[in-house]
């Protein structure tokens, strides 16, 4: 559903590499699951390895909704003085709807407290509506319609997904790695208010954001897509010059 993103980003002369992660779409392991709890982080070191190990050039990450979170939190591991293992440098970020931050209820909190000690890869739904990712009822058939999606949470991604977005909007404030960050005003996958955090803490000569107001959480798949993209394409062009 985002081979459009890839062709425009393509044809605008970058090359793209994607991977699914852990728990998603062709990869391997329980669906929305982990085993512990830096593995997205731990599977993105080893695409950036291998993309480095492929491809010159600069390397811009772009994540998407929970894609997104990792990608930031990823990024925001660079800032510490003694970063993990897993960290990599990166040239630049692209963030799309992050998942930085969820309006959970305090039975909800409740229930990942308890659930994340005494079953925490114990699989639910995790009550996403698939009329909420975008206006486009095309795209909210597609995204029905594909065996791929799935909608399992398990208590241990649920407090990865809390606490990293977190830990980000933590970090803000110390950010240096270019980053444009576009979001959707009417998202109700991810709140908003997440995004806007960040937006105000990080540095502005590192962070451009652009907020679509009417959008919903797939800002890519709405039926403003192309002036989204746009504002990718006008980004990069002004950030890194003509892609080679």
């Amino acid at each position: 559903r985002y081979a459009h993103v890839a062709a425009h980003l393509q044809a605008a002369g970058w090359r793209v590499v994607g991977a699914d992660q852990r728990g998603h779409r062709r990869s391997t392991g329980p669906r929305g699951a982990l085993t512990q709890d830096d593995d997205l982080l731990r599977d993105l070191a080893l695409v950036i390895d291998h993309v480095r190990a492929h491809h010159a050039g600069p390397l811009v990450l772009l994540g998407h909704s929970m894609g997104g979170l990792v990608a930031a939190r990823y990024v925001a591991e660079a800032i510490e003085p003694r970063p993990a293992g897993w960290s990599r440098p990166v040239e630049g970020l692209i963030l799309s709807s992050p998942a930085l931050a969820a309006d959970t209820n305090a039975f909800q909190k409740f229930l990942l407290a308890t659930l994340g000690a005494l079953a925490p890869n114990l699989a639910v739904n995790n009550g996403l509506k698939p009329g909420w990712i975008s206006r486009d009822p095309q795209v909210v058939a597609a995204y029905q319609a594909d065996p791929l999606v799935h909608d399992r949470i398990t208590p241990r991604l649920g407090r990865f997904i809390l606490g990293e977005g977190e830990t980000v909007r933590r970090r803000a404030a110390r950010w240096r790695t270019p980053t444009l960050l576009v979001y959707a005003g009417r998202d109700r996958c991810v709140a908003p208010r997440g995004s806007a955090e960040f937006a105000h803490a990080a540095p502005k000569h590192v962070l451009t954001t652009h907020v679509y107001a009417p959008l919903s959480h797939e800002v890519f798949n709405e039926p403003e897509r192309e002036q989204v993209l746009a504002t990718v394409s006008s980004w990069l062009h002004a950030w890194a010059g003509p892609a080679t």
